[in-house]
């Protein structure tokens, strides 16, 4: 009796490794939407080969499955929605993202500066209801710091915050 491989096995056809890069790259976009090279890295992970990962990521391209700018685009969209980040924020976790440049810099056009003082006076405003037993210059520090984390520049963090300080000591 051969006990190096079961008697089931012998039975089973190859896996065809297109179709096993397949499965793996769908079942990544099951869970949530993914850019090309984070599929690559999840591929390389399973140790598919490089060109086999290419074809397979080639084709979900083709078929709409795999599209960085529209990636980049929802994800601006909801973290503008609920973690008010700056264009530099967003910009940064694009690029560890592995989006290429050029798609990050083409979807933050839909963000203008207008709409990025307003989501730094949006986050201002809803971190000062929680700040009224502090003073000012703790404040100040704080909503700085919550600024600068969400990527703001420290000009429209400052201008924000004096607007605010100054309307709500009205």
């Amino acid at each position: 009796m051969d006990l190096t491989e079961p008697e089931s096995a012998k039975w089973l056809p190859e896996a065809n490794p297109i179709s096993v890069a397949n499965n793996i790259a769908l079942n990544q976009l099951s869970m949530s939407p993914k850019t090309r090279a984070q599929l690559e890295k999840a591929l390389a992970k399973k140790g598919t080969p490089e060109d086999v990962a290419k074809t397979v990521l080639d084709r979900l391209t083709e078929l709409g499955y795999v599209d960085d700018l529209a990636y980049s685009q929802m994800f601006i969209r909801s973290k503008t929605q609920t973690k008010h980040l700056a264009r530099r924020a967003m910009s940064y976790e694009l690029a560890k993202r592995g989006v290429h440049k050029d798609l990050i810099e083409e979807a933050l056009l839909d963000i203008t500066t207008e709409d990025e003082w307003e989501m730094a006076r949006q986050l201002v405003a809803k971190k000062l209801r929680s700040m009224k037993d502090l003073g000012q210059d703790v404040i100040t520090r704080r909503l700085m710091g919550t600024l600068a984390r969400k990527g703001y520049s420290g000009s429209i963090a400052g201008a924000v915050i004096r607007e605010a300080l100054e309307t709500q000591n009205q």
